[in-house]
């Protein structure tokens, strides 16, 4: 397990990447764009990457983030892999439902679900 910047607290186990993030709020620019760069850091390389990210420490998410994790999930389809979203708080929760976000993502209501559905 190793930290990243201290935006992603990774776990690579077996294949199975688990990303952690360790910011509360992810609204400012610059951690967007390095959350950006360490998630497609994680897949590079990789043939049909299975992937969780983990919202436990996240209280608030920007528009531009979410436009990230949808840039996230293409690049991880791409490759023939798959992506799980775990441990998001209700308030986020209820924008990914408005935006119909929940459609195109698969959310987990815990990290272990998340894993466990990608096995």
């Amino acid at each position: 397990m190793s930290n990243h910047a201290a935006m992603l607290q990774i776990n690579d186990h077996e294949g199975l990447i688990e990303a952690r993030l360790m910011m509360d709020a992810i609204v400012d620019e610059a951690n967007i764009q390095s959350m950006d760069r360490e998630l497609k850091g994680l897949i590079d390389g990789r043939e049909k990457p299975m992937v969780v990210i983990n919202f436990g420490n996240v209280r608030h998410l920007s528009s531009s983030a979410l436009g990230t994790l949808i840039s996230f999930n293409s690049a991880v389809q791409d490759r023939d892999g798959q992506l799980r979203l775990a441990e998001i708080n209700e308030t986020i929760l209820e924008v990914f439902k408005i935006t119909k976000l929940d459609r195109i993502f698969v959310i987990e209501e815990t990290a272990q679900d998340a894993r466990a559905s990608l096995r």
